[in-house]
């Protein structure tokens, strides 16, 4: 508590009254040491660029993308910042909430913007892609419009997608009218496909078959099962016979477009999990592999960061709903029971879907952080019918391994000799780990014995010096209570010995009382006071010889009274101390 100040131009104060209140020394007060900020440094991946960004920890996630939105030229609406260890967090959250070490690794996800272009339109671009297109769209056999609403950074593959749902005309027998000519990949995105903004008109049909082109031309009835023997591209319009993909493969392809496995720009890992499991068993039945529940990072954990006992291999499985072979890999080979049952005692499966762009990026770059840029190429280069995958990922001391990387087009019989090979190179390095972890934990047992010996001793030891230095401090604190008692006492005795009126001679104008007052000790204390003052000046004067009347009895012989327990505001004469009198001291009980 800071010390009172005193202003030297008003008048001084008047001496406090006594009291039994104790006075306590004015105690400085303690130095304020102000914490020094703790910088925290962010090593940010975002495709091929590194980005250095070094804060203070009591900035939030939100200053992180606005220098990033700076660096990377990314509006930060359109920027997934990924790779905490708490999970995903919100742009107000301060970084010293997340109890981060000095040095992480982000990663940064666009999944709303497409790949870079050139860096000459590159302003006008970013522009484009915060803009939303007016399409027209006609279809022009039931001469009907539809006006549809895209952002710039949707796919001319995603508007493609859409028509389907609203004419139910396949993506590859659309017979479009009026793209521009710079459209010439579905992948590419609206804004820099050269429509026209903010509206642009087109047309769409149903592209006319081969299969209808001969019964045109030859004016011939043909049977369905001579027109996909005789040619093979027919096989692609079986849907004009009412026979669609998903049939020909034992499976509706209308529940397929309607249920996505998995949420496009899936925030969170374990909710996508959840719904792709879900949809996976509504299509292919409840015998399939238990996949995990969670993030990859916790199926490294589950699989890998445990006892060497109980380690297992992990499994990732890559679906893709546009290849032809995913259908017959989950049905046939996925959900035999031979598979699912070696599954299940010896791996952890975990799953992704990459059928969306957004979802296929996110993956990528999980890829690439955890198995290197090599297997990461080795995904990116995959054609949509080389999927789905089967990924064997083994855990090694410095990183994770990948053992095998099996494609869909196999069978039952292959891709159980596959598993079993996969758990033969790791049952040996299991073997090692259990015999390097016996050995280890034998030694470590030893230790701790040793350190448990060791502990104990020192316990004691300090058990001792403590208690010591218990009772030293505590003669210390009566020492310094004692002290300080003197010093109040002192300080008291001080303040009313000053206070005191002068004492007036023995020929005053005045009527004088002469006080004799012995002493426990036996001396005397000899004063005269005026017979007007008041009783309470005599109690002030015993306090100022170290005697203070909350301790001490004043009495008086004949009559015997306690002085003390008298009216302090009267005077001598009006309590018969006049014109002398002895009294005593006597310490209270």
């Amino acid at each position: 508590m800071p010390g009172p100040t005193f202003d030297p131009a008003s008048p001084p104060a008047p001496a406090p009254a006594p009291s039994s209140s104790a006075f306590r020394p004015v105690m400085p007060s303690r130095q304020i040491v102000e914490r020094q900020p703790r910088m925290l440094d962010f090593r940010v991946e975002y495709r091929d660029r590194n980005v250095d960004v070094v804060l203070e920890d009591s900035c939030t996630v939100g200053e992180i993308k606005q220098i990033l939105e700076n660096e990377l030229q990314i509006p930060v609406p359109k920027m997934l910042l990924k790779g905490w260890k708490t999970g995903d967090v919100e742009d107000s959250t301060v970084l010293k909430s997340l109890h981060l070490p000095k040095n992480n690794s982000l990663y940064v996800l666009t999944p709303d913007l497409p790949p870079p272009s050139s860096s000459s339109h590159a302003g006008a671009l970013q522009e484009s892609l915060n803009q939303n297109f007016m399409l027209i769209i006609t279809h022009r056999e039931v001469q009907r419009e539809y006006n549809l609403n895209f952002s710039g950074s949707s796919t001319v593959q995603e508007v493609k997608r859409n028509v389907y749902d609203l004419t139910s005309i396949p993506v590859r027998h659309q017979l479009w009218e009026g793209w521009p000519a710079s459209a010439t990949d579905d992948s590419m995105c609206l804004a820099e496909s050269g429509l026209s903004y903010p509206c642009h008109r087109l047309t769409v049909g149903r592209r006319t078959s081969p299969v209808q082109t001969r019964e045109q031309s030859e004016e011939q009835s043909t049977d369905v099962h001579m027109v996909s023997d005789s040619d093979g591209d027919d096989f692609e319009d079986a849907s004009e016979f009412g026979v669609d993909d998903g049939e020909v493969f034992g499976m509706a392809s209308s529940t397929m477009r309607k249920s996505p496995m998995m949420p496009e720009n899936a925030e969170n890992e374990g909710d996508a999990l959840l719904q792709f499991t879900a949809e996976f068993s509504s299509r292919y039945g409840d015998c399939h592999p238990v996949f995990f529940i969670g993030s990859l990072e916790a199926a490294f954990q589950e699989a890998f960061y445990v006892k060497a006992r109980d380690r297992k291999l992990l499994a990732i499985y890559l679906h893709h709903d546009e290849s032809v072979l995913t259908n017959v890999f989950c049905s046939q080979m996925l959900c035999a029971e031979s598979i699912v049952s070696y599954l299940s005692q010896n791996f952890i499966t975990w799953a992704w879907d990459l059928t969306k762009d957004a979802n296929r990026a996110r993956f990528l770059t999980m890829c690439n952080r955890h198995f290197g840029s090599v297997i990461a190429q080795t995904i990116r280069t995959q054609k949509t019918d080389q999927f789905p995958l089967f990924l064997i990922i083994m855990g090694k001391r410095s990183s994770n391994e990948v053992l095998n990387v099996i494609q869909g087009n196999t069978t039952v019989d292959e891709l159980m000799m596959r598993l079993m090979a996969a758990m033969e190179i790791f049952s040996a390095q299991q073997q090692e780990d259990i015999k390097d972890e016996d050995e280890r934990e034998a030694r470590e047992n030893v230790k701790r014995e040793q350190d448990e010996a060791y502990r104990l001793s020192l316990e004691a030891d300090r058990a001792k010096r403590e208690a010591h230095e218990r009772e030293m401090a505590e003669q210390f604190r009566l020492e310094q209570i004692r002290k300080e008692q003197e010093e109040e006492r002192e300080a008291i005795r001080l303040s009313l010995e000053q206070a005191l009126p002068p004492e007036p001679e023995e020929e005053n104008a005045e009527p004088v009382s002469k006080l004799r007052i012995r002493t426990p000790s036996g001396e005397f204390l000899e004063r005269r006071f005026l017979a007007s003052n008041k009783l309470q000046i005599v109690f002030d004067f015993v306090a100022s010889k170290g005697f203070p009347w909350d301790e001490f009895k004043l009495l008086s012989t004949f009559p015997r009274r306690d002085v003390t327990q008298l009216d302090p505001n009267k005077s001598l004469l009006e309590v018969n101390l006049f014109p002398q009198e002895t009294l005593f001291l006597q310490a209270k009980e």
